[in-house]
């Protein structure tokens, strides 16, 4: 049986894909990993963020704590076909 078409689900997945889209493609503009893609900024740079409670303000910030989120939920997973895949190997080999 195929599910009923749903679409505030479609709609759903639409905007989360267009927003690691996003995320794949900001780069952090200031602070120590200035020049840095959102996706490849550490947890532990996120996490002074969130500590703090001072995300920068707008679109930036929000972007930011997503990729905080899913980084401390394990689902960093998501970023890997954005990654070069010489980066995806180093990263399974350890």
């Amino acid at each position: 049986m195929q599910p009923a078409f749903d679409p505030e689900s479609d709609a759903l997945r639409a905007r989360a894909a267009a927003e690691l889209e996003e995320i794949a493609r900001t780069v952090m503009p200031f602070g120590r990993c200035a020049g840095r893609l959102l996706h490849e900024l550490p947890a532990e740079y996120l996490q002074w963020f969130a500590t703090k409670d001072s995300w920068p303000k707008g679109r930036l910030g929000h972007l930011m704590q997503v990729v905080y989120q899913m980084k401390a939920d394990g689902s960093e997973v998501a970023f890997d076909p954005f990654r070069a895949p010489e980066a995806r190997l180093r990263k399974a080999d350890r």
